[in-house]
């Protein structure tokens, strides 16, 4: 079995090699994308909904000990992409999963004293005003969650986040089972109905509408894991809305290495909760990765939770530039690196495996997740 997940590691793996031609594009690789299909449902008991949200997660198992850290068998592999689903009565189902190969596929407690701090140096976040902005692609994708992170809108009834944003490893928080996400939209103007005279010294309010969540998906390395060594990497969640959004949303997309991002940079809006009501903006380069996480040093506070971290890439198929979501972000930690403590953000990246479980939440149907 150990093998066979080193099988799994290696056959999802990009077939497109990065050409050096001075007028090479930054191209959307092609994957190897596994199947994963549930294989049994069992009815849980109805949850308590006692934790208490956190809008971010500590830990101390940085890069160096994400390398080194052995490569779980296929069982536990199996195991780890195994999920919950709460649905909006409080009831709770576990699936487990089985994972197929198809040939046929397309080629520290140092720390924690200083783990508020998420701003390095100078504070590089925009604000994003105006609904100009605020309601255009790609920052209109970006949706707040009534625990108090951030999602992002990956198809026409599901939104994408971070786990710890619905549990806190051990039980699912407050606010949970009625979960709503927010959509920021203008305020009507008293008296303004027919009327196009406006303040441009003053951005336009906006408020949130609300809808509510059908149901949740979470898989159960998170709930495992509650941020350790493991599960950290498995820090995220797909919700499905009880409506359509009515919104242009962002795809999903296996991320590629770093050395292949543009630039070598991600990007992510969220809403940081020092800047209440505002969406943010921010992009920042890479500095480290390991097979299941990013790390960079985005300027982020509590609040950005859960923000679908994304680049823009040439997609070659449809010959166009396109945005994809290649993570989700996740928190914070703080490591010892060579002697020195460094604190990094952390993002959950969108490997083979999870691309093809969100992928099979969201679609339903495996023959509609072959291209990561």
């Amino acid at each position: 079995m150990a093998a066979l997940s080193t099988l799994i590691l290696l056959l999802c793996a990009a077939k497109d090699v990065m050409p050096s031609s001075p007028h090479w594009k930054p191209t959307w690789p092609s994957y190897r994308v596994p199947v994963i299909l549930p294989q049994s449902t069992l009815n849980l008991d109805k949850p308590q909904f006692d934790a208490e949200a956190r809008l971010e997660v500590v830990s101390p198992c940085g890069p160096a000990c994400h390398k080194s850290s052995p490569l779980p068998t296929y069982e536990e592999v199996k195991n780890y992409l195994s999920y919950e689903t709460l649905y909006a009565n409080g009831s709770l189902t576990e699936t487990e999963v089985g994972i197929y190969i198809l040939s046929s596929g397309g080629d520290g407690s140092r720390g924690r004293s200083r783990t508020k701090r998420q701003i390095y140096g100078y504070d590089s976040r925009f604000s994003i005003f105006g609904k100009d902005f605020l309601l255009n692609y790609p920052f209109s994708t970006s949706v707040k969650l009534s625990t108090g992170c951030t999602g992002t809108l990956v198809a026409e009834k599901h939104v994408l986040t971070a786990a710890h944003c619905i549990h806190d490893g051990k039980s699912y928080v407050k606010g949970a089972q009625k979960l709503r996400v927010g959509f920021l939209k203008p305020k009507q103007k008293d008296g303004s109905k027919g009327s196009n005279i406006t303040n441009s010294a003053m951005p336009e309010k906006m408020k949130f509408q609300w809808i509510r969540v059908k149901r949740t998906h979470v898989p159960k390395g998170w709930i495992k894991g509650n941020a350790n060594d493991i599960g950290m990497d498995y820090d995220y969640a797909l919700l499905e809305l009880k409506k359509p959004h009515k919104r242009k949303f962002m795809k999903i997309g296996v991320s590629p290495p770093a050395r292949h991002l543009p630039g070598g940079r991600i990007h992510f809006s969220g809403y940081d909760n020092d800047r209440p009501g505002n969406l943010v903006y921010r992009f920042c380069d890479v500095k480290d990765e390991t097979y299941d996480l990013l790390y960079q040093q985005c300027d982020a506070q509590p609040g950005a939770s859960g923000s679908g971290v994304y680049v823009r890439m040439w997609k070659r198929q449809n010959h166009k530039w396109e945005r994809k979501i290649i993570g989700i972000f996740s928190g914070h930690q703080w490591v010892d690196m060579n002697g020195t403590p460094q604190d990094f953000n952390v993002a959950v990246r969108i490997t083979p495996l999870k691309y093809a479980q969100i992928c099979y939440w969201i679609k339903g149907n495996y023959l509609d997740c072959r291209e990561g």
